[in-house]
């Protein structure tokens, strides 16, 4: 069953009508429906377009978090081959939000590094709705030594609304463990691929983002505040989000234009949720390219390139 956005209800009028004359179909073998049914979708294939032609930043945000994009779990499944999950920080606990381990991308071993928000209620809580705690980022952490150690490209999938804000996580050191997770992307001499396949929320996602190369879905999102959380502090009022998402820059195209990411990945006419195959195939292609620019770049080449990188962000913001 499709779920609707609130700027495609008057799609899922159309869409809808053409089910029930196939319903209707369905149920009376001597009615013909087809001719309608057929001009019912071309209507809609058209209104598709024209709705995803020119969305807006808000707009952006809600395809970025449906509930029916492809997760990190998908990406996984589909994409690597042989794969084994690690699991604990060894030290506190195992955080459900973040998922990761070993597995083979096209015969090449890599680490995989995401953030799981889950797919029903069961799992989105289990998954606490992708916001990791301290013992995520400490995972993390462990995983992306273990990469290094073995000389293995490391590939994070980002999908978080940020890190997790409550009291336990605060105690346990949450910024510490974000900027020690920020500070190994920076350390790696390996190769690291981030992809922003929903919402990349705050330091949570920058946690994981702090890479070589970086990647955005066409209609996800990256922002140091999501825009709900930035208008009730401007405004006091969570309400001005839609004004709030357009200042933030937070889009795939803006983003691209400001030099913060190397690369934007299409998706399918009416975003990854209407096409979950294609939109992974499309990211295992967009890391496999970037993987192969690094080909043959020794450790020092690679450290000194991701530094460079970000150095480059700051002084051309000041020169601007």
């Amino acid at each position: 069953m499709t779920t609707y956005l609130e700027f495609e209800k008057p799609l899922s009028a159309i869409e809808g009508k053409a089910e029930e004359l196939r319903a209707m179909a369905r149920a009376n073998e001597e009615m013909d429906v087809e001719k309608e049914a057929a001009a019912l979708d071309k209507k809609a294939a058209d209104m598709l377009a024209d709705l995803y032609k020119n969305l807006s930043p808000w707009a952006k945000c809600q395809v970025a978090r449906h509930p029916s994009r492809p997760h990190c779990k998908d990406y996984i499944q589909e994409l690597f081959t042989e794969y084994t999950p690690l699991a604990g920080d060894r030290n506190f606990a195992d955080d459900h939000a973040v998922m990761g381990g070993i597995g083979r991308l096209n015969d090449r071993p890599v680490m995989v590094i995401g953030h799981e928000k889950g797919f029903d209620t069961k799992t989105r809580i289990e998954r606490n709705f992708g916001m990791a705690r301290p013992e995520g980022y400490r995972k993390a952490i462990r995983l992306m030594d273990l990469a290094d150690r073995f000389n293995m490209p490391v590939v994070t999938l980002v999908d978080t609304p940020g890190a997790f804000p409550g009291k336990g996580a605060e105690e346990r050191g949450q910024s510490e463990a974000i900027a020690r997770s920020t500070q190994k992307c920076l350390q790696l001499g390996v190769p690291l691929i981030s992809i922003i396949i929903g919402e990349g929320g705050s330091g949570g996602a920058v946690a994981f983002a702090t890479a070589s190369r970086l990647a955005m879905l066409e209609h996800s999102i990256y922002s140091v505040i999501s825009p709900e959380g930035c208008a009730s502090i401007l405004w006091k009022n969570a309400e001005k989000m839609r004004e709030a998402a357009e200042a933030l820059r937070l889009t795939a195209q803006d983003l691209k234009k400001l030099g913060v990411i190397d690369q934007i990945i299409a998706e399918p006419m009416g975003g990854a949720q209407r096409d979950s195959q294609t939109t992974i195939q499309n990211v295992g292609s967009a890391i496999e390219k970037m993987l192969g620019e690094m080909d043959g770049m020794n450790r020092d080449a690679i450290i000194g390139e991701r530094r460079r990188k970000f150095l480059d962000m700051g002084s051309k913001g000041l020169a601007a």
